[in-house]
């Protein structure tokens, strides 16, 4: 099985800055209030619209599979963290407080992509899905994008997006293929009965 496509046991990773905390819709400065400002400045970084809400609704479609994957250096990793805390993340969510990851390239998310066996993945950034293309199956391209999303991802401007479409690729995954699907009046024979398809029936052409 190619990594990233366990689709029996389907597993999510989510990006965090503009995806999960959005640093451009600060009041006082976009993205440097995060980065820079005092803690109170900090953690009055809005979050995404839509994003609490769809997690905590995603989180038990995935049995609990979720993972943050976010690039990013000590300092960031430390102030996101204690953001993720004082927003509630984990109770409003249901995320694992341990499911969180962080790594200093945006290469090096499909590291944790192939690590954690990830189907899904949002991101905002078109460096992190040619970086992972191959290792995760279902990639949504989130928030406004400069260029065309490519054939290979799902361009996901919103959350409700993003709900819509991981719903029914889990759907379609979960939907047995035609070549499993017994055909219409004839069961599978039951053991030691014998009975074998009566000829031409029961078979597919060529």
């Amino acid at each position: 099985m190619l990594p990233g496509m366990n689709d029996d046991n389907p597993r999510l990773g989510i990006d965090i800055g503009r995806v999960i905390i959005d640093g451009s819709a600060h009041p006082c400065g976009g993205d440097t209030a995060f980065f820079s400002g005092d803690e109170a400045t900090m953690l009055a970084t809005p979050e995404v619209p839509g994003a609490i809400e769809t997690i905590a609704r995603l989180v038990p479609r995935f049995g609990g599979r979720v993972w943050l994957v976010s690039k990013c250096g000590p300092r960031v990793q430390a102030r996101t963290l204690r953001w993720l805390v004082a927003h509630d993340f984990y109770r409003r969510t249901g995320v694992d407080r341990n499911q969180v990851r962080f790594c200093r390239a945006r290469a090096d998310k499909r590291v944790h992509c192939l690590d954690l066996d990830l189907t899904h993945f949002v991101d905002d950034h078109p460096e992190v899905h040619a970086a992972i293309r191959g290792a995760v199956a279902h990639q949504y391209f989130f928030g406004p994008q400069r260029r065309p999303v490519p054939r290979y991802g799902h361009p996901t401007p919103t959350w409700v997006d993003v709900e819509r479409l991981v719903t029914r690729s889990l759907v379609d995954d979960a939907a047995p293929s035609r070549a499993d699907r017994p055909l219409v009046g004839e069961g599978p024979p039951r053991p030691g009965s014998g009975r074998r398809a009566p000829s031409g029936q029961g078979r597919r052409a060529g």
